[in-house]
């Protein structure tokens, strides 16, 4: 038997994450059913606290998420959900994502991701192979190559 995962991200403003998150990998962020957040409201499931506003759309305060456009199948998709935590980042992820270019220039992605509020680390390299290690907006580490 085998499990599917999703990767949960700390972070101190889940929407803006994801969003930034989902234009780098080309995903998308899983809309959220206002609908339903509004009638759990009503009921006395939840508060108006327990929303926002983001881009004109009342969501859930504590979390996004992001997944593949073809990924339709909640059972099985890859998911990156951002989820609120009170203090910023301090230390160094013992986790990070590396983010495979499938032949782009990773000097070019790398001003690119720069221009929209990641910061370059370091440059490595094993043998030929080399890759940038970048901090997204939050600074949680991540890897172009």
């Amino acid at each position: 038997m085998s499990f599917n995962i999703q990767v949960a991200i700390d972070c101190r403003n889940p929407h803006e994450l994801a969003d930034w998150w989902a234009e780098t990998l080309g995903w998308e962020v899983e809309p959220q059913d206002e609908a339903f957040i509004r009638s759990m409201i009503e009921q006395g499931y939840a508060t108006e606290a327990d929303t926002l506003m983001h881009r004109g759309r009342l969501v859930w305060r504590d979390g996004a998420a992001i997944s593949p456009a073809e990924d339709t199948d909640p059972g099985t998709r890859r998911r990156f959900l951002f989820q609120p935590v009170p203090e910023a980042k301090t230390v160094k992820n013992r986790v990070h994502w590396d983010v495979r270019l499938d032949g782009g220039d990773k000097d070019e992605v790398r001003a690119e991701l720069e221009a929209r509020g990641a910061k370059h680390l370091w440059t490595a390299n094993q043998g030929p192979h080399e890759w940038h290690t970048m901090a997204d907006p939050e600074g949680n580490e991540f890897c172009i190559s």
